[in-house]
C-alpha cells in the first residue's frame, strides 16, 4: 500500500498518519516498526535498506518520507518501479507539500498510490519563503519572492518576517548568527541603495540557500 499525503496542513496530516499507524501497528510496536525518512536526506541504498527491513512482531511495516518531490532523481525512479510491486510488508506514505504541474515524479507514481489531499496554502508570504529556504530550494524560493515582490509586500516587511520566522523555529544559535548577518548586510546594501531591493533580496535568498542542507 501506498499513500499520497498533498497539501501543507501538517496536523490533519498528523491525524491521518496517527489513524494509519492504528489501523496497521500492533500496540508498543511502533517504535520498530516505524522509520520516518526526509527526503532531502535520504541517498538510494538507504531507501532500499528501510523498505527491504522486515516488520518486527506485525505483519506490516510503515515508512513515510517527508517532502517526497524533493527527493534526488535515483531514488524517484526506484520508487517509480517498487510502485509497480510493492513489498507487501510495507505501507509507504509520500508526504508532500504541493504538486509542480510540471513534475514528473508526481504525475507518474500518483496512480499507483492512495491520494489524501489536505489544505494547501495559496497565501505567499515571508513564511512561504523560510519553508523554501530551510528546504535548500533556490529555485522555489527566487519565485516565491519575485511574487511576493509582486503583491507589493515592502523589503523590510520581508526581511522582519523571515527574521520572525527565524526566532519561531528556535534554530540553533550558530545557524541564527549566520542567518542574521546575512540579512543585516542585505538591509544595509538596501538602505544605502548600493542594491536595489529586489536584487539585494534574491543574493540573500541565495546566500542562505547556499550551506547546502536545510536548517533545524
Amino acid at each position: 500500500m501506498i499513500y499520497l499525503f498533498i497539501g501543507e496542513d501538517s496536523l490533519s496530516k498528523d491525524v491521518q498518519l496517527k489513524k494509519i499507524k492504528q489501523e496497521y501497528l500492533a500496540k508498543g510496536t511502533e517504535q520498530f516498526n516505524l522509520d520516518v525518512l526526509y527526503a532531502k536526506e535520504i541517498i538510494l541504498k538507504t531507501l532500499q535498506e528501510t523498505l527491504l527491513r522486515l516488520p518486527a512482531n506485525n505483519p506490516k511495516r510503515i515508512v513515510v518520507i517527508k517532502d517526497a518531490e524533493s527527493l534526488k532523481e535515483d531514488s524517484k525512479e526506484f520508487l517509480l518501479k517498487y510502485a509497480k510491486s510493492p513489498y507487501k510488508q510495507v505501507v509507504l506514505v509520500l508526504d508532500i507539500s504541493h504538486i509542480e504541474k510540471r513534475d514528473d515524479f508526481i504525475n507518474r507514481i500518483y496512480k499507483f498510490t492512495k491520494i489524501i489531499r489536505f489544505k494547501e496554502t495559496r497565501r505567499l508570504d515571508a513564511f512561504t519563503l523560510n519553508r523554501q529556504i530551510d528546504l535548500n530550494r533556490p529555485d522555489l524560493a527566487l519565485r516565491v519572492l519575485n511574487q511576493i515582490l509582486k503583491e507589493g509586500e515592502r523589503p523590510e516587511r520581508i526581511l522582519g518576517g523571515l527574521r520572525y520566522a527565524w526566532e519561531r523555529s528556535a534554530a540553533h544559535p550558530v545557524e541564527m548568527k549566520k542567518r542574521l548577518k546575512f540579512l543585516l548586510n542585505c538591509d544595509l546594501e538596501i538602505k544605502t541603495g548600493k542594491l536595489k531591493p529586489a536584487f539585494a533580496l534574491e543574493k540573500l535568498v541565495i546566500s542562505l540557500c547556499g550551506f547546502g542542507k536545510p536548517f533545524h
